[in-house]
């Protein structure tokens, strides 16, 4: 972790905004959240954001803008520099403010810390900047994996304390949801505690150790493959059974005469399935357990877990009902694979009908080897997900939901970090960020619990002023080189870049 960064200098007018003098003690109250921390001298609140610099109030670590172009010398600029950024390279084109280390503008009345003007293509552009005070938020973990993590709805937790609890799973991957303000507000203090903790090392791109009631222990971090009771994934799989089927049941034609690709989902049976009859494949007369759906798909052929294809089985063969002895015949040659290829076995039926091991042939070998080649790499995904509410609003426009309304109709983009947002429909401005999309230590947190994030308002000026915003506190992009705080990070280029002008305002 870089450490954090106080200047010495003399504040701005602006960050100096509702702070309050030193008392006859020289303590300074801070009123950027409702903790109102008292600070020494040469101390910090109890998050660490701000500090009593000289008798006044100042949020202490770098206030973060992002540019685009490389330097001359093809060097990117560093991010984060020791030494205050003279400003030189402040362009309106190529620089975005970002809400890292902007401040806060809570109480409700204050104008956002930051509402910076610059022009883009002929165009008056406005960036509000703030950061938010979010106790209404939680985090969306995908996991990559066919393992069994535990039952649905089942208790997720950390040092102990229920966080968050196992959701629907999807295509491939494991969900879980975390934090949300019933566990940081409505539980017990070490429970909020807790879960602030553990959403700020996730959005910080740390690794956190978790535990499902009745099911895995886990250890997940945003990027990293996650571990499952101290087996580190590396594969997701290609598909359910039926998927892996229809993907390689051409490949597999000519060399065998039954596949059964085992999953927890929907189990594949080669020759009964449509691609085993496209293919004109002589009926195996082998019949798996668990309900047949359709024909070559069967649901619960054993219960979940982490063994073949994330059922609970180390023996493929005994999810095997029978073997019809009209259908039958010696010498048939069975596959067995997981959907990840990493279980695979192969057998030939000896003259009682019996599954015999086998040496696997080398054009099989080859299939198997391929369905592991198209299974993409097992990941943790971590997606912050919050309400910007009456603070983020108001600190923009002095009529809330125009900002709302504005943001609806596409005439404001949001980002968080400077990176893109979604925006769940209905009301409020409900957004997700993928944390591994922006800057290192983008994310804070205060004691109330509650966990601090950067988001951004971006439009052009005269949509600004149709909202009723802050135009009095509009400031160009250059005067920012007085900020003594300000670093610089190099721009991601596989992020959208947000000051772009509406095809309107730039005609």
């Amino acid at each position: 972790m870089t450490e954090t960064k106080t200047s010495t200098d003399t504040p701005s007018e602006e960050a100096l905004a509702g702070a309050k003098r030193a008392d006859k003690d020289d303590v300074v109250v801070c009123d950027a959240c409702p903790v109102l921390c008292r600070i020494r001298p040469g101390k910090t609140g109890a998050c660490d954001r701000y500090g009593n610099v000289a008798g006044r109030l100042v949020r202490t670590d770098p206030f973060v803008v992002a540019r685009r172009i490389a330097a001359t010398d093809g060097k990117m600029v560093p991010f984060l520099s020791d030494k205050p950024w003279d400003g030189a390279m402040i362009h309106g084109g190529d620089t975005f403010v970002t809400g890292i280390g902007a401040g806060t503008t809570y109480p409700d009345y204050k104008p956002a810390p930051f509402i910076v003007g610059s022009e883009v293509a002929g165009v008056d552009m406005v960036t509000v900047v703030t950061e938010g005070i979010f106790s209404y938020c939680g985090l969306k973990l995908k996991i990559d994996t066919d393992r069994y993590v535990g039952p649905e709805q089942a208790a997720v937790r950390c040092k102990g304390e229920q966080v968050g609890h196992v959701t629907t799973a999807e295509y491939g991957s494991q969900m879980l949801a975390l934090g949300g303000v019933r566990h940081l507000t409505g539980g017990s203090k070490k429970e909020g505690v807790v879960t602030c903790e553990m959403m700020l090392e996730l959005c910080s791109k740390g690794a956190v150790e978790l535990a499902v009631d009745g099911g895995a222990r886990l250890t997940v971090q945003a990027g990293a493959p996650p571990v499952i009771n101290d087996l580190k994934e590396e594969r997701m799989r290609v598909g359910c059974g039926s998927a892996t089927i229809g993907m390689f049941a051409k490949q597999w034609h000519g060399h065998v005469d039954e596949v059964i690709v085992v999953d927890d989902h929907i189990t594949g049976v080669l020759s009964e399935h449509q691609a085993g009859r496209f293919l004109d494949m002589r009926p195996a007369g082998i019949r798996v357990r668990g309900r047949k759906s359709t024909p070559g798909r069967y649901f619960q052929v054993a219960s979940p877990g982490t063994g073949w294809g994330g059922t609970d089985i180390s023996e493929p063969l005994s999810i095997i009902e029978k073997i019809d002895p009209k259908t039958a015949w010696p010498g048939m040659r069975l596959l067995m694979v997981s959907t990840t290829g990493e279980h695979a076995a192969w057998f030939v039926l000896d003259e009682q009908l019996r599954p015999q091991p086998a040496e696997m042939p080398a054009a099989i070998v080859k299939v198997v080897e391929r369905i592991g080649e198209n299974c993409e790499p097992a990941l943790c995904s971590v997606l912050f997900m919050a309400g910007a509410g009456g603070s983020l609003r108001s600190g923009v426009t002095e009529n809330p939901v125009k900002l709302t309304r504005s943001v609806r109709q596409a005439l404001t983009r949001v980002t968080s970090g400077g990176a893109p947002v979604y925006l769940w429909p209905g009301g409020g401005i409900t957004y997700m960020v993928d944390v591994t999309l922006m800057p290192d230590r983008s994310f804070g947190s205060v004691p109330t619990p509650a966990i601090v994030g950067p988001i951004e308002f971006t439009m052009t000026l005269a949509d600004y002023r149709a909202l009723g915003g802050h135009v009095d506190h509009v400031r160009p992009l250059a005067a920012l080189a007085r900020e003594a705080r300000l670093a610089v990070t190099p721009w991601r280029d596989d992020n959208p870049w947000p000051l772009v002008p509406p095809a309107s305002a730039a005609s």
